[in-house]
């Protein structure tokens, strides 16, 4: 893979005791400890009454950051073309679904059903910024914040237009959480653009590295824990080097068993 180069231009972040990317930089900065706490998941604000209703904790949680990041970098989201990537999707939603099928009558709600599919949360996204800009909704498993963000740099490049990454993950309700189990809801955003500005937060150089390199871990037990637990935190390592105000910083993330994502912050 061509070493890829974009520009951070926004942020956002909600987990267990990270309410926003603004309260929690002395946290990423190493500055103040971790201290964990549910994560809150508001209604989303954009959709309309009717859709904020029906939203679950999946569509609350990565309409949140999404509107976050495009809050700090003051740019109009109905052009913005979107990668979203979860390991988990709308979890509770296909639990209930397969709850009514295993009843005698088994009727399925077209509204379950719409909103349990992997790209919802991308789909209420682009319903309410009223946007036709190309989206590309993607699970790897454990890797899948590694492969977001090998999509969105590489739909940037090729584009040259701006892309916004979401990526997120929620528990899952009984019994699919023992054998996936995920602690609390985690997600994050970058608002990546082709070519730098006055705004320009970092400049990132992906590439993918196929080397036996260690995996960028976090100095914080506490985050380092998270980073574990939920896969969409794998970009905590990538978000604390964001936070600190360094010249040059190199990041290797999970991906692929054998293929890792190395990242050259500057």
């Amino acid at each position: 893979m061509t070493a890829l180069k974009v520009w951070v231009q926004g942020i956002g972040l909600l987990g267990p005791g990270l309410d926003s990317w603004a309260s929690a930089r002395d946290v990423m900065r190493g500055v103040q400890a971790h201290a964990t706490a549910p994560t809150v998941l508001l209604p989303p604000a954009r959709l309309p009454p009717a859709e904020r209703r029906r939203a679950g904790a999946a569509v609350k949680l990565a309409l949140a950051v999404a509107d976050a990041a495009v809050a700090q970098a003051q740019v109009d989201p109905s052009l913005l073309a979107t990668v979203f990537t979860s390991s988990s999707g709308e979890g509770a939603n296909c639990h209930a679904l397969c709850e009514t099928l295993a009843t005698p009558t088994p009727m399925v709600s077209p509204t379950r059903f719409t909103n349990s599919v992997h790209n919802a949360a991308a789909g209420c996204w682009h319903i309410a910024v009223a946007s036709r800009a190309s989206s590309t909704s993607l699970c790897a498993f454990d890797g899948s914040f590694g492969a977001g963000l090998i999509e969105a740099v590489t739909s940037v490049r090729l584009s040259g237009q701006p892309v916004l990454l979401v990526a997120s993950d929620s528990p899952y309700p009984e019994p699919l959480h023992t054998a996936r189990p995920l602690p609390d809801h985690f997600g994050t955003a970058l608002l990546l653009t082709p070519e730098p500005s006055s705004q320009s937060l970092a400049q990132l150089v992906v590439t993918l590295d196929a080397s036996p390199s260690e995996l960028s871990t976090c100095d914080d037990p506490s985050l380092e824990s998270l980073r574990h637990a939920v896969p969409a935190a794998r970009a905590l390592p990538l978000l604390a080097a964001l936070a600190r105000p360094r010249a040059k910083q190199r990041i290797v993330l999970d991906y692929l068993p054998r293929l890792r994502v190395q990242i050259d912050l500057a």
